[in-house]
């Protein structure tokens, strides 16, 4: 189940689940603070001897907590209950959120908490955040809030939910009751799911308590299409949603073998307003900013490793397609050999590729080859959340044969972007498809919250290295 937020699709349960932890986080705070003072304290003294209320200061913990846990991709659908590797993010999550306390403690003395309180603060917000995943995983493992779904037609569009439903598993949020037949489709694979026909629509939703009715019908214009059938389903609150709005909503990309010009026309999203463009520009002015000042070190030492190993240049400029296809100059760590394309021949990156030196395996594998392009952003060639701008050689030879490929082209591109916290690294023809689905996601769904997400996501692949290469 999913609602929407600013355009953006999330998932409730994940919603609720960091509702429930923020409460649990404030709450923490305020218990520890009772029994180290064995009294109700609504104020809390630092060393000097000023007082300040406890409120902020909890909010400030709650705060940092889910911010980590968001980086080190605690509320995403990917991990389960019993990955090892859920547990191990879980477990690291806590003394992250700690070290990150100790620097705002350090940074901002006013909101000092005191040793006592933090160590009980983090101690009670382990065991309840702990009981509340165990409580969280038995509701949603189970049937309780998934959607109970129908799909309208039986052919190879309507057989696409199935195979997505296989694909999710236990992190579907929806349940797949069954097909309908609608005029002179063959039925799919799974025969034991053809419930009848379009004629009995109606009565169909109601004996299967359905919510959801899902339009997989390729040709409507056949005579067949039960409109009248539907609009008796949708006045009864039954939801109807088309089939690649639903897979817009459940897989968080826009499915290319499914669309048309006519949906992207009349669908929303796809808003461009002034207000989107000063908060857009805004955003990346103070977050480029703040990464600049942040990580100036780490490029510095950037620079000397790749000076000391293979010298000049340091920055490697590269012409990319970005905004309204207007080509620009990208700036980046060099982390190929100087000869990497001594014929002039632009190549796609694959893996274990051998022009790539040692220090640029370890600059990519942490993405600080990336890093220069805060520069990029800061003159306005770039944005830091965009599809990934692409060589103008690549660009041409995708634009033929690739639909809607020149679509991404309608914002400004980014450092990061949500097909490259969804996607694994693509270099192909192929990966350009897939990756396109969720580039078309963002432009048509692109906010300040949906640039938030990936921030936050950006993180958890920069700190668990998935798709670098």
């Amino acid at each position: 189940m999913s609602v929407r937020i600013f355009g953006h699709y999330v998932s409730l349960p994940l919603v609720l689940l960091m509702l429930v932890e923020a409460a649990i986080h404030v709450g923490a705070v305020y218990l520890a603070g009772t029994l180290r003072y064995l009294d109700i304290h609504f104020v809390i003294y630092s060393p000097s001897g000023d007082y300040g209320w406890l409120l902020p200061r909890a909010l400030s913990y709650a705060l940092v907590m889910l911010g980590v846990m968001t980086a080190f991709g605690l509320y995403g659908s990917a991990l389960q209950k019993n990955d090892r590797e859920y547990q191990v993010r879980f477990l690291a999550s806590y003394p992250a959120g700690a070290l990150v306390m100790v620097i705002i403690f350090y940074v901002i003395p006013v909101s000092f908490l005191g040793r006592g309180i933090m160590a009980l603060s983090f101690l009670f917000s382990f065991i309840l955040t702990v009981l509340a995943r165990v409580v969280f995983f038995g509701i949603v493992d189970g049937e309780t809030l998934k959607r109970r779904v129908l799909v309208l037609g039986s052919g190879s569009r309507a057989a696409e939910v199935e195979a997505l439903l296989s694909r999710l598993g236990s992190r579907a949020g929806f349940h797949l009751v069954g097909f309908v037949l609608c005029g002179d489709e063959q039925p799919g694979r799974d025969k034991s799911k053809l419930l009848g026909d379009c004629n009995a629509l109606r009565s169909l939703v109601a004996q299967h308590r359905i919510d959801e009715i899902v339009v997989g019908v390729r040709d409507r214009r056949n005579g067949h299409f039960p409109m009248a059938k539907l609009l008796e389903c949708k006045l009864e609150g039954i939801g109807i949603v088309d089939l690649l709005t639903f897979f817009e909503r459940e897989t968080g990309y826009v499915q290319l073998n499914s669309l048309s010009a006519s949906w992207m026309v009349f669908s929303e999203g796809f808003s461009k307003t002034g207000l989107q463009k000063v908060l857009k520009r805004a955003f990346d002015m103070c977050v480029c900013g703040a990464m600049l000042v942040a990580t100036l070190p780490i490029m510095l030492g950037a620079a000397l490793a790749i000076w000391l190993e293979s010298g000049r240049p340091i920055l490697y400029r590269q012409k990319r397609v970005g905004e309204s296809g207007q080509v620009f100059e990208i700036l980046k760590f060099r982390s190929m050999r100087t000869d990497a394309e001594k014929d002039g021949v632009a190549r796609w990156a694959k893996k274990n590729d051998d022009r790539i030196t040692r220090v640029g395996k370890l600059l990519r594998l942490t993405r600080v080859d990336e890093l220069p392009q805060l520069i990029n952003v800061m003159r306005g060639d770039m944005s830091f959340v965009g599809p990934r701008p692409e060589r103008p050689p690549f660009v041409h030879d995708l634009s033929r044969r690739v639909p809607f490929y020149t679509s991404r082209h309608s914002v400004k591109p980014g450092i990061t972007g949500w097909a490259q916290v969804r996607y694994p690294y693509g270099a192909s023809v192929d990966d350009a498809a897939h990756k396109l689905q969720f580039d078309l996601y963002y432009v048509k769904n692109r906010s300040l919250f949906l640039d938030l997400v990936i921030l936050f996501q950006t993180a958890q692949v920069v700190l668990f290295g998935r798709g670098a290469r």
